[in-house]
């Protein structure tokens, strides 16, 4: 943990855990914390769907809903970066308190409900930012619908009319627990209308481009076999770029916290294997043939390249910068350079799915 992380993270944790995260993410946007630069080595540089990453160590969407912070996050050790969700108009979310920390399970719960500030001035930002070159890593924006809305799969297209020019993937979110009858967006069926109509969108903004903006796929860690058949076959038909394996769970199984029965999703080190079993099967439904993200209790380098060896072609952080600091980033990294060559890989992708069999049992 470096220095910063250790005098700065006992004052955050006096602080209620929304409260603290506005300090952390206001000291980044004026400049306050120091920051290393990209991370990278020639086995480290990666990519995801065409998108070249200089390390695989991604941050999560959730962190920074407002791309208030972008440009010091994509110098904060991280290969690329999810901002968001965004929904297409501002909405508040769910009333407070609604973050928890699990100190006990090195865990935390939020039921936020998709707070943000609207699809225009997310773009508006990223759009300076990007102008300004004080993006240094690929960006992304999760995508997500209002929780009034009559229509939540048009509120993915509008997300994406709005902010698509300004952003280097976008990632569709149906697997929020915070927005009631969101994940029903999972189905086969409804899924398969989504993501066609994102697309649709996606090859409509083309113009300028080299090449198609990427579009990736959210998934629940709480989805049977039959579930995730669907989702790996839905991928396949309507063209889907990646998936990102997963988002946070309903399940309290082990928790020992005060906090483990507040409503919402739990992230964390609870979810690590749960999270990383659908990962790794998700591997062998898509054969192998569809980029995979792995998120979920990642919290070290072990951590970060199980997941890989699992099937994840990179992999994302969140909940462990809680309580070990945004120079986790760097470390894993680090450390993923230092294990690669170890076991003499000359690439992250020559270990992606190497010791997936393990996970499948």
């Amino acid at each position: 943990m470096t220095l910063r992380d250790r005098i700065a993270l006992p004052f955050l944790h006096r602080l209620d855990p929304e409260q603290a995260h506005r300090v952390a993410l206001r000291a980044l946007a004026l400049g306050l914390a120091p920051l290393p630069g990209p991370v990278t080595s020639p086995r480290l540089r990666t990519q995801i769907a065409g998108v070249g990453l200089e390390n695989p160590v991604g941050l999560a969407a959730g962190f920074d809903k407002n791309a208030e912070a972008a440009g010091p996050l994509t110098r904060a050790g991280f290969g690329f970066v999810e901002l968001g969700a965004a929904t297409p108009r501002p909405q508040p979310g769910n009333p407070r308190p609604r973050l928890f920390r699990l100190r006990e399970d090195r865990a935390v719960i939020n039921r936020f409900g998709f707070n943000n500030d609207g699809a225009p001035a997310i773009a508006a930002r990223l759009a300076k930012a990007r102008v300004e070159g004080r993006l240094a890593v690929p960006v992304g924006l999760n995508l997500g619908a209002n929780k009034d809305s009559a229509d939540r799969a048009a509120d993915f297209v509008s997300v994406l009319a709005t902010a698509g020019a300004s952003v280097d993937f976008v990632t569709i979110n149906v697997s929020s627990p915070n927005t009631e009858r969101l994940r029903d967006l999972q189905g086969r069926d409804a899924l398969a209308a989504l993501a066609a109509g994102v697309i649709a969108e996606r090859d409509r903004q083309r113009t300028g481009r080299a090449r198609p903006l990427p579009v990736f796929l959210k998934i629940a860690p709480d989805l049977t076999e039959a579930d995730l058949a669907d989702i790996a076959a839905v991928a396949r038909e309507v063209g889907l770029d990646a998936i990102i394996a997963t988002n946070t769970t309903l399940s309290r199984e082990g928790l020992t916290s005060r906090h483990a029965g507040e409503a919402g999703g739990l992230s964390g080190a609870p979810l690590f294997d749960r999270s990383t079993r659908v990962l790794a099967r998700l591997s062998v439904l898509t054969g192998g043939t569809l980029p995979l993200i792995g998120v979920g209790g990642i919290s070290d380098t072990l951590g970060a390249y199980a997941k890989i060896r699992a099937g994840a072609s990179a992999v994302q952080l969140y909940s462990a910068l809680v309580y070990q600091g945004l120079g986790l980033a760097a470390r894993i990294a680090r450390g993923l350079d230092g294990l690669l060559a170890r076991d003499g890989f000359a690439s992250v992708a020559e270990a992606v799915g190497t010791d997936r069999d393990r996970w499948l049992s």
